[in-house]
């Protein structure tokens, strides 16, 4: 080892074990518009001299080339201050799109250790006047750092001390707050340590609280007919009705012929058979195209603009893969795998095959040619943002390139950085978390699939209570048209509404592929999917039937945008359920308490289930023995709770869920007659 190294290595204070922080930040945090972003560390060195430390930030400016003397990208500063065992702490708030960057700064507090001492010199009459000289020499020293229209301040320090004989009445004058304050503004920083540069990845509000809504548009006309764009908007006052803040449409580009998959995905189609629309491209056109029998391009302006009259964001599907007849296909083989035969492969997962589709090669040997490729993808996402578009639900990213997704993503945000990005991946749990990673601001999961207490209690924690909190936000959705759980089939609407509550309120973003509301569960024989797919054949619904629970699914949407609670992610905590597994029982507050969600879900969809919950009334702020309020928004009702455990019965056939917002008895006492009212239009 070499001594030179050391010796020149004059660094005192430590940085370390920052958070947040992904993969020691290979990737940026996650944050929306309006945030705090609050910074831990742990900050040390050696002796017992004091430091001081601060979080600076700035906001990156991006590729469009805005003026750097912009305020946003010059850095900021927010304190830090230490609150246990050399363990540091501060915050910063986030209040534009974009990416932010941020580090710890440090450096030795010459000034404020020689003032923790001179106080206990003070206090004990011990002041020498070399302690004095040595707080002279810290001010004179700071002097120039000061600004011309301060320095009075020490001025008048330093003569008053010179004139000062007594050493202890000396001190006392260096200890004033006006002083004091005055020196702690201008640290010398010249020795200053750095943490590394960490980032952050602020998105607008919808990335982190939505509810969307899948629809085909071919679905949506009359009976018999073909719907398009213009029926889609006719669909519009229903679904703003339910409460829906994104419409999600699967691809809308031109169909495949060859190898065209006809009815429960069947290899003979029919002559008017529609196909899939994940088989994108034929004579028409390809991803820049649309399907004419959804319309044209003017009709899609319409319904872009429609959808925003309505307050409802509109996604796109962005799903790269060919089929036989697209452009690229003739254009660009070199894009695919090539079979040793000269034939191009078709998708596979085997036993599922996908002879409609040709997948894309990300890696192909020809790095001119891979270059060629990702950036005409790039060009297709930015083809429809300029149409309108800024959120897309991308189809198994995971068979696709993580790098490209690094890169298109970024690159994209980098101009839009409004533009969301919905990863649909159900793979393996480390791909996904590598996906979220790469940039996409949300991610399905595998909610669907967690069915008890145990699992959803598990899962949910992780999703929300781990590191994933700080890059994976998780889209709950209870159904897809590729995936009909079981617990759908067997458990009938009971079923359908606990697993839309569940949805719905513990992750503060959550999905519904249409026909839900209508609680159709009719699996294809040996499939975990719908018989008669929409994915294959147009279907019409009839909205008027009895069952139709659109106005539960409103006043569910309703409640999640009266209630600041449940539009954050990462408060999500699980509570007693008194011993009965069938039960599950969770809440949400407001980081200050003023908003209280508890949610108490009964996963027996056959059965009334009872039991008393506990919840921790005393972290909001409510005595022992103090009755406080309990509104059932679900429901409509209104109870009076006291201490932890209260009783509570859950009928399936009757809703089978509660969503209590809690009030503390002298809250509730302030609230006139309208306030407690509960006004619902769905």
């Amino acid at each position: 080892m070499n001594l030179k190294d050391f010796i020149s290595n004059d660094r005192q204070i430590i940085i370390e074990r920052i958070t947040p922080q992904i993969d020691c930040g290979r990737y940026p945090i996650k944050r929306v518009t309006g945030d705090t972003v609050e910074v831990q560390a742990d900050i040390f060195r050696d002796g017992h001299d004091l430091i001081a430390a601060a979080i600076r930030y700035r906001q990156v400016c991006p590729a469009s080339g805005e003026p750097e003397n912009n305020p946003l990208y010059n850095w900021q500063e927010a304190p830090m201050v230490m609150f246990d065992n050399d363990r540091w702490r501060g915050e910063f708030k986030v209040t534009e799109m974009g990416r932010y960057v941020y580090k710890i700064e440090a450096w030795n507090d010459r000034f404020g250790t020689w003032e923790h001492d001179m106080e206990k010199r003070v206090a004990a009459s011990q002041v020498e006047q070399s302690d004095v000289l040595e707080g002279v020499t810290i001010v004179k020293a700071t002097m120039d750092r000061i600004p011309l229209e301060q320095q009075p301040v020490a001025k008048k320090l330093l003569a008053a001390v010179e004139a000062t004989t007594d050493p202890v009445e000396a001190g006392k004058l260096f200890l004033t707050e006006e002083v004091t304050s005055l020196m702690h503004r201008y640290p010398d920083r010249s020795r200053s340590a750095f943490s590394k540069e960490l980032g952050i990845t602020v998105d607008p509000v919808n990335a982190r609280f939505a509810a969307w809504y899948e629809i085909f548009p071919r679905s949506t006309g009359k009976p018999g007919t073909h719907g398009n764009f213009l029926t889609v908007i006719e669909e519009l006052p229903r679904i703003k009705s339910m409460g829906f803040d994104v419409l999600y449409l699967p691809p809308i580009h031109p169909i495949g012929k060859t190898n065209r998959k006809g009815p429960n995905n069947t290899l003979t189609p029919g002559p008017n058979d529609p196909g899939s629309p994940w088989a994108i491209g034929n004579e028409n056109g390809g991803h820049k195209s649309i399907e004419p029998a959804l319309g044209t391009f003017e009709d899609f302006a319409k319904l872009v603009e429609a959808c925003k009259a309505d307050g409802i964001s509109l996604a796109l599907d962005f799903a790269i893969q060919c089929a036989p007849d697209h452009p690229w296909v003739k254009a660009h083989p070199e894009w695919f795998f090539v079979r040793p035969d000269g034939t191009i492969k078709y998708a596979e997962n085997p036993p599922k095959k996908y002879q409609d589709i040709y997948p894309i090669n990300f890696f192909g040997p020809d790095p001119e040619v891979r270059k060629a490729l990702w950036e005409e993808l790039k060009s297709t996402l930015e083809f429809w943002i300029e149409k309108g578009v800024r959120i897309f639900r991308v189809d198994n990213p995971h068979t696709k390139a993580i790098t490209f997704w690094e890169w298109v993503i970024g690159s994209i945000k980098e101009k839009y950085p409004e533009t969301l990005f919905l990863a649909e991946a159900f793979t393996r749990p480390k791909v996904m978390r590598a996906l979220a990673k790469a940039g996409f601001s949300q991610s399905y999961t595998y909610f669907t699939w967690r069915t008890t207490k145990w699992e959803l209690t598990e899962y949910l924690t992780e999703l929300t209570q781990s590191e994933m909190k700080e890059y994976y936000r998780g889209n709950l959705w209870p159904n897809t048209p590729d995936i009909l759980h079981e617990f759908l089939v067997t458990g009938g609407m009971p079923a359908f509404r606990l697993r839309l509550v569940l949805a719905a309120t513990l992750s503060s973003v959550y999905g519904m592929y249409s026909g839900y509301e209508l609680g159709i569960n009719v699996q294809r024989p040996g499939a975990e999917e719908y018989l008669n797919s929409q994915k294959y054949e147009i279907a019409q619904y009839d909205w008027s039937v009895p069952w139709y629970h659109g106005e539960f699914i409103g006043r569910l949407n309703w409640i999640r945008k009266e209630n600041p609670a449940l539009h954050l992610y990462d408060n999500l905590r699980f509570y007693n359920n008194g011993g009965n597994e069938n039960i599950i029982v969770y809440g949400k507050t407001t980081p200050d308490h003023s908003n209280i969600i508890v949610v108490v879900v009964n996963l027996d969809p056959f059965n009334v289930q009872s039991t008393f919950v506990g919840v921790p009334y005393w972290e909001w702020g409510i005595k022992a023995d103090e009755p406080y309020q309990v509104e059932d928004l679900l429901n409509n009702q209104t109870y009076t709770w006291q201490n932890e455990y209260n009783y509570v019965s859950l009928d399936p056939a009757n809703r089978g869920s509660h969503i209590f917002r809690i009030t503390p008895a002298a809250q509730a006492q302030q609230k006139t007659p309208q306030d407690r009212e509960i006004n619902f239009t769905g």
